[in-house]
């Protein structure tokens, strides 16, 4: 099943499934209330996707959980995961452009799979792992780059507005354990790996998060990307497919006159 959050004008988003080339609407988020419809259909056409959830307290993202690059960036994957987080208030949706801050340095594409997390979740076993999940999606971890060494930390470099587009939708019953990532920007291919190369999988990721953090239900997980060339600048467009998930497409835009 695919859920979608989107609207069709002025009005307050609305949720619902995906159903071929309609979009049957749901009278409330699923997530809380479940899948009862309002009768209404809407034409995909006609309606623009949002972010698929708006985390309710936080992104928590993995570094470096794909061999080769962390390789390329000479970085020791012995130990447990690397996490850090990024602020719900950097979540975009499909189509929303990616604001480039006045900083120096490369900005980074990272194509992820996300996880969304569906109930309040504290200390969960790795064998228990797929009972808090609600979906999955797609996550552009986007990050300045050159400012992430300099600060010593991450939480600028990968904190800004914009830079964490989710979407286009929620697959609640996809097998995430070996999709195929693919990142473009303008058309050519820039990353590439399969999710069945992460160094750290869903359950264990679960478990060791899970001990750190309470996740919310909307939370997200987002897991790390696989190797390849990252930068991109105004003007260009981002593209990352999931295998089974679609596509999330994002344009990048200086905030700032430059």
């Amino acid at each position: 099943m695919r859920v979608a959050r989107f609207s069709t004008g002025d009005d307050d988003p609305r949720f619902g499934v995906i159903d071929d080339d309609d979009i049957v609407v749901l009278k409330a988020d699923p997530m809380f209330a479940g899948y009862e419809t309002t009768g209404e259909r809407v034409p995909l056409a006609d309606a623009r996707l949002l972010a698929p959830v708006i985390p309710r307290s936080k992104v928590v993202c993995v570094g470096m959980n794909y061999g080769a690059h962390a390789k390329s960036m000479d970085w020791d994957t012995d130990g447990d995961p690397l996490i850090f987080l990024k602020p719900n208030t950097a979540v975009v949706g499909p189509g929303d452009p990616i604001r480039i801050p006045p900083v120096e340095g490369r900005i980074v594409h990272e194509g992820e799979l996300a996880v969304v997390i569906g109930r309040v979740a504290k200390q969960v076993k790795a064998a228990d792992w797929q009972s808090i999940v609600f979906g999955y999606t797609i996550a552009n971890d986007v990050s300045a780059r050159d400012q992430m060494f300099a600060d010593g930390q991450w939480a600028r470099a990968k904190g800004y507005d914009t830079f964490c587009p989710l979407g286009p939708w929620i697959d609640t019953e996809i097998d995430p354990s070996d999709l195929q990532i693919t990142t473009y920007v303008d058309g050519e291919q820039r990353r590439s790996g399969r999710t069945s190369e992460m160094l750290h999988k869903l359950p264990e990721l679960i478990e060791f998060i899970t001990d750190v953090w309470t996740l919310l239900p909307g939370d997200v997980i987002v897991t790390g990307t696989p190797d390849g060339l990252g930068s991109f600048e105004h003007g260009q467009t981002v593209d990352i497919d999931i295998e089974g998930l679609g596509r999330l497409s994002n344009p990048a835009l200086n905030r700032d006159p430059r």
